[in-house]
C-alpha cells in the first residue's frame, strides 16, 4: 500500500511506477534526507507536537538507518518512489507505526526542497575547494616560470610576446570570478524551506527557527509558496558551473595546442595522457579533450532546467523532479575535472628548449617598433605604416625585424637610431609593459602577490 494510497482503488501501473520514480538518482540525498528528518523530529518533540518518548524513538531509529546507509547495507526500492518514502519505510521496519509520526507537519514538497539545499551547500563548497586547488597549481607554475616568454596571440596569430606566468595568471583571475559566483550562489542556497508544507504552511505549532539553527542555515523562506517552488539557486549553480566549464574548456584548448609538435611549448605528464591503439608514437591529451567536450553537457543542463521552470504555475509540480539529474551530473562533471586539471597543471613541463628560439622568425615585436617611433614624435598612424613596410621587407628577405640592416631602418624613417635593436629584444618588449595588469616582470610579480593574497584569504 502506498503511503498516499488511501483514496485510490487501483494499483499504480508498473510503467507509471517506473517512469515517475526518482529513487534511481535521488538516493544520493539519503544522508541529507535523514539529517533533515532528525532536526524535524527533534523539533516535533520539543514543541510537544509528538511526545518526547516518541521523538526519542524516532531519533534512535533514524540514527540506525543513517548508519546502515553509510555502511551500504540499504536496499532502495522503486515501488517506494523516492528517497523520502524509502527512508520512512526503513524507519518503519525498525521502530514500527510510530515512524508514521515523523511526517507530521511536513510534506515531501518542502522535504525535497530541504534535501536539495543541504546537498547544494556541500556541493558548492566542494567546487570552491576544487577551484582553489587549480588556482594554487597555476600560481605555482607562474612563479616557477616567471622569466619564460611565449608568443601571445590574437586570432590565433602571433601578436605580442608575454610572460608564460602572465598567461597562466589570466586563468587564475577567471577562476577567481568563478569562485566569487559560487560564493554568491551559496548565499542564496543558505535558505531553509522546511515548514512550508505542501504549499501553504502547516496548522501545527512548529518552530522553524529551531530547525534552521540545528541545520546551520542563515535564513528562512518567508513565503511557503516560494519555498517549495524555488529553484533559482539551482539555476544559479548551473550558470556558474557553465562559466567555469567554459574557462576550463578554453584552458583545455590552449594545452591541446601547446602540447602539439607544431607549438611544443609544454609537455603533459604521462599520468594525464593516453596513447593510441594503432600509432605507437602518440601521446594524446585526452583529459583536456574530454573536459572540452563535457562543457556542452553542462550547458545543456542549464538550458534544461530553465526550460522546466519557464511555464510552471505555483506551487509544486512534478516537473520539478527534473531539477536533480542535471544538477547531480554537473557536480559529477565539475569536481573530477577540477581535480584533474589541478594535477595536470601542477605536473606539466615547460619546454624551454623549444621556447629559446621561438622568436627567431617572429614579428611580435612590431608594435614596439611603432611605439619607438611614436616616442620620437612620429604620429602613431604614420609609425604603424612605416613598420608595416619594414615587416614586408623582412619577409621578402627571409629574416626578422632584428635581422634587417640599420640602413633599411634609416631609409624607412630618419627617427630610427642604432638603439632600435635594443627595443627588439623579446625581454625588453615584455618588460616595457610595466603598467599594472601588464606582462612586465614587476607587474606580474604584483599579480602573483595579489593571487597569493586571495588564496591565503580563504584560510
Amino acid at each position: 500500500m502506498k503511503l498516499w494510497g488511501g483514496r485510490f482503488t487501483e494499483d499504480t501501473d508498473k510503467l507509471v511506477e517506473d517512469y515517475t520514480s526518482s529513487i534511481r538518482f535521488d538516493q544520493r540525498l539519503a544522508e541529507y534526507d535523514i539529517q533533515g528528518s532528525i532536526a524535524h523530529a527533534r523539533m516535533l518533540g520539543s514543541t510537544g507536537i509528538i511526545t518526547l518518548e516518541e521523538a526519542a524513538q524516532i531519533l534512535e531509529g533514524l540514527e540506525a538507518v543513517l548508519a546502515d546507509v553509510k555502511a551500504g547495507r540499504v536496499q532502495f526500492r522503486i515501488e517506494d518512489e523516492d528517497i523520502h518514502m524509502n527512508v520512512e519505510r526503513l524507519l518503519h521496519e525498525r521502530i514500527g507505526p510510530v515512524a508514521g509520526k515523523l511526517h507530521t507537519a511536513r510534506s515531501r514538497n518542502d522535504q525535497v526542497a530541504l534535501d536539495m539545499h543541504l546537498y547544494m551547500r556541500d556541493a558548492i563548497a566542494a567546487v570552491q575547494a576544487g577551484i582553489r586547488e587549480l588556482q594554487t597549481a597555476l600560481v605555482q607554475q607562474a612563479q616557477a616560470h616567471l622569466d619564460v616568454i611565449i608568443p601571445g596571440y590574437t586570432h590565433l596569430q602571433r601578436a605580442q610576446p608575454v610572460r608564460l606566468a602572465h598567461h597562466l595568471l589570466a586563468y587564475f583571475w577567471m577562476l577567481e570570478r568563478d569562485h566569487a559566483r559560487f560564493h554568491d550562489c551559496a548565499r542564496r542556497t543558505d535558505m531553509m524551506p522546511l515548514g512550508a508544507g505542501a504549499l501553504a504552511g502547516t496548522t501545527f505549532p512548529i518552530d522553524r527557527e529551531q530547525v534552521m539553527r540545528e541545520l546551520g542555515f542563515g535564513h528562512l523562506y518567508e513565503n511557503s509558496l516560494d519555498a517549495v517552488s524555488d529553484r533559482d539557486y539551482l539555476v544559479e549553480f548551473l550558470a556558474a558551473a557553465s562559466l567555469l566549464m567554459a574557462h576550463l574548456s578554453r584552458l583545455s584548448e590552449e594545452l591541446i595546442l601547446w602540447t602539439s609538435e607544431e607549438f611544443g611549448f609544454v609537455e603533459l605528464a604521462d599520468a594525464y595522457c593516453t596513447g593510441s591503439s594503432m600509432m605507437p608514437q602518440k601521446k594524446n591529451p585526452d583529459v583536456a579533450e574530454l573536459v572540452r567536450g563535457k562543457t556542452g553537457r553542462v550547458y545543456g543542463h542549464l538550458l534544461g532546467l530553465l526550460t522546466v521552470l519557464k511555464g510552471l504555475p505555483l506551487a509544486y509540480n512534478k516537473d520539478l523532479q527534473e531539477d536533480k539529474e542535471g544538477v547531480f551530473d554537473t557536480v559529477d562533471t565539475l569536481l573530477p575535472a577540477l581535480r584533474l586539471f589541478a594535477g595536470m597543471v601542477a605536473t606539466l613541463k615547460v619546454r624551454r628548449d623549444r621556447l629559446q628560439d621561438v622568436f627567431a622568425r617572429d614579428f611580435s615585436n612590431a608594435t614596439d617598433v611603432a611605439d619607438y617611433l611614436a616616442s620620437r614624435g612620429v604620429p602613431f598612424r604614420e609609425a604603424h605604416a612605416v613598420v608595416g613596410r619594414l615587416v614586408l621587407e623582412a619577409i621578402r628577405r627571409g629574416t626578422s625585424l632584428a635581422g634587417l640592416p640599420f640602413e633599411v631602418y634609416q631609409a624607412a624613417s630618419p627617427a630610427f637610431a642604432p638603439d632600435i635593436y635594443e627595443a627588439l629584444d623579446p625581454v625588453r618588449v615584455v618588460d616595457a609593459r610595466a603598467v599594472r595588469g601588464g606582462t612586465g616582470r614587476q607587474a606580474v610579480e604584483q599579480q602573483l602577490a595579489l593571487a597569493r593574497e586571495r588564496l591565503a584569504g580563504d584560510g
